[in-house]
């Protein structure tokens, strides 16, 4: 199974949320739904950058790099990479 990290920006405030999924398109939907408690208030959300794992022990390290880069100016410059 393959396991995504991927990037939203929220299109009210952009701010940019940052999570691991094995469906992103149902995430994505799940944010924009509201069916998640902590980007509730943000949306709508666009998805801003994705990439993809085998395995879920990887791709939850790389959540943690990227969550640890607080700066939006690092995240943009990981975004256009």
């Amino acid at each position: 199974m393959s396991y995504y990290v991927y990037i939203t920006e929220s299109q009210k405030d952009f701010c940019y949320y940052i999570g691991v999924t094995s469906d992103v398109k149902k995430r994505l939907y799940e944010h924009n739904a509201g069916l998640s408690k902590s980007t509730k208030p943000r949306r709508p959300f666009k998805l801003v950058r994705v990439e993809k794992y085998n395995d879920r022990k990887t791709a939850y390290q790389r959540e943690r790099f990227l969550k640890s880069k607080k700066s939006s100016k690092i995240i943009e410059k990981i975004i256009k990479s």
